[in-house]
């Protein structure tokens, strides 16, 4: 995902001709490859990772990322990083953060699910 930030930045930076130029270098490559590289399948449904009686937040948030693969985490990056600031710096109690954490993936779910229907 930084690469592709990276590169549409430094494209934003050429002028026309060697705008062309990369587009065509990148067409030559992906011409050479001997098969095209497919984008990987990802569930757009969540998936059914129970929740362990004792779990870490951290735990919590590898967790909820495996469970709803199909949301970009980049989105809820400043959320998920409070409420972890919460618990480890505040004091607040793991069972009460992960589940704020769960109804931040849940929700981030329902945005996602819904730009799909769009």
């Amino acid at each position: 995902m930084k690469d592709d930030k990276r590169l549409i930045e430094l494209y934003s930076r050429l002028g026309d001709a060697e705008r062309a130029t990369l587009l065509a270098f990148a067409e030559f490559l992906v011409s050479r490859m001997p098969e095209p590289v497919a984008e990987p399948t990802v569930s757009q449904v969540p998936l059914a990772i129970p929740r362990p009686e004792k779990e870490t937040v951290i735990g919590a948030v590898k967790r909820l990322a495996a469970t709803y693969p199909m949301v970009d985490r980049e989105k809820m990056l400043h959320e998920t990083a409070a409420l972890m600031t919460q618990h480890m710096v505040q004091g607040r109690p793991a069972p009460e953060v992960i589940d704020d954490l769960e109804k931040l993936f849940a929700h981030h779910y329902q945005l996602h699910k819904g730009s799909k229907e769009a």
